[in-house]
């Protein structure tokens, strides 16, 4: 019990003021008033979306804007903007980069999806010498048909990074080069080299039509909200020309080489579904009669992004030969099945793996197998 000495007695009457003292003070411990607001009580599950400057960010949705003016200045000198160029910002977001851009680029045509984002970035350059050089477009970047550019910048919503890397390649009039912000796996996929874990089927079609540098790594604290995981800064300088090649042909030999890619080309090539499908497009060629369009078309080059239910994106899983031929005792078709690998054994690949191959390999491979009346679409 507490008391008060007041005439050799302690008084209930504080004992009220001093109860709500106690409580007043528990309150305020756990409920902390900052500038911001209330600091969330350790342990709490942090909310999935954030303010900033009155704006909601949703992590769902891809939106984390790059705080790090340091970074964003690296970016834009990476990219190698000239006075004269037209620079294509996707997701420009609160306009961070945007406003650098503009400093150095001729104009800037931002592309965002987000009507919020598409206000606040429009007024940021009210009133400044800068709002006549930026052009902003409302919508989805990947239904959008895009102008010319010389330039593309972007941090992007990680959840479309190949479909929208194919859609810039496949662009024409051909652009100079794209920075791009990927999550950081990705980006390492993007630039992986022959025998790398990570080299898979996105590696081998993007570098067949760019040529790919990892930049810088960025950490995820540099943006706000931030996500769960790094990402990485990657320069794509497209080829200009393009190999000299049927896409769809490549498609389909690239798919089949890197359903499994530890395993030799001689198992693959062993395999009752593989005969088959060489069969199958050995008697379509025949009926067109070299009918076929081999033109490079975006639609083509956009295909070469579909990375669904891509086996190859996934890290080495020991998929190495055991058992290689179909044993359910059905019937492989002999003459495709002999022709197919006669054709590796005398280019000496019947026992060369997809993960060690090289872009050169890739070409040489399905130039000897057309040569031999193989077809791959």
């Amino acid at each position: 019990m507490v008391w008060r000495a007041c005439g050799g007695r302690w008084s209930r009457g504080f004992l009220k003021g001093f109860d709500d003292a106690i409580r007043v003070w528990d309150v305020c411990k756990h409920n902390v008033r900052m500038a911001g607001g209330k600091a969330e009580r350790k342990g709490r599950q942090a909310p999935q979306q954030q303010r900033f400057q009155g704006i909601q960010f949703d992590k769902s949705k891809g939106q984390h804007i790059l705080k790090n003016p340091l970074i964003v200045q690296s970016i834009v000198q990476k990219a190698g903007i000239k006075s004269t160029d037209i620079v294509l910002e996707i997701g420009p977001g609160t306009g961070n980069l945007t406003m650098k851009l503009l400093e150095v680029a001729k104009k800037v045509i931002a592309v965002e999806l987000d009507p919020r984002m598409v206000l606040e970035v429009t007024r940021r350059v009210q009133g400044t010498p800068y709002q006549t050089h930026l052009q902003v477009i409302h919508g989805d970047v990947l239904k959008t048909e895009l102008p010319y550019f010389d330039v593309c910048v972007a941090n992007i919503p990680y959840q479309i990074s190949s479909p929208l890397t194919f859609k810039l390649l496949s662009h024409r009039p051909v652009f100079r080069c794209a920075v791009i912000m990927y999550q950081r796996e990705f980006a390492m996929r993007l630039v992986a080299k022959t025998g790398d874990p990570l080299f898979c089927r996105l590696s081998v079609n993007t570098q067949l039509l760019a040529r790919v540098d990892h930049l810088l790594k960025v950490g995820k604290n540099n943006f706000r909200p931030p996500p769960k995981i790094d990402s990485s800064v990657v320069r794509i300088e497209p080829r200009n020309p393009l190999p000299a090649i049927d896409f769809k042909e490549w498609d389909g030999l690239i798919r089949l080489c890197f359903n499994r890619k530890n395993k030799t080309l001689g198992s693959i090539f062993r395999q009752k579904a593989v005969c088959a499908l060489m069969e199958k497009n050995f008697k379509t060629h025949q009926a067109l009669q070299g009918s076929l369009d081999n033109q490079a078309d975006a639609d083509l080059v956009m295909q070469l992004g579909d990375v669904t239910n891509d086996t190859s994106m996934d890290l080495d899983s020991g998929d190495f030969d055991t058992m290689d031929e179909d044993m359910d005792g059905s019937t492989i078709p002999s003459t495709f099945k002999d022709k197919g690998l006669a054709v590796l054994k005398e280019h000496d690949y019947e026992d060369k793996r997809s993960s060690k191959l090289t872009q050169e390999d890739f070409l040489k491979l399905l130039a000897v197998f057309n040569k031999a009346g193989f077809h791959f679409s």
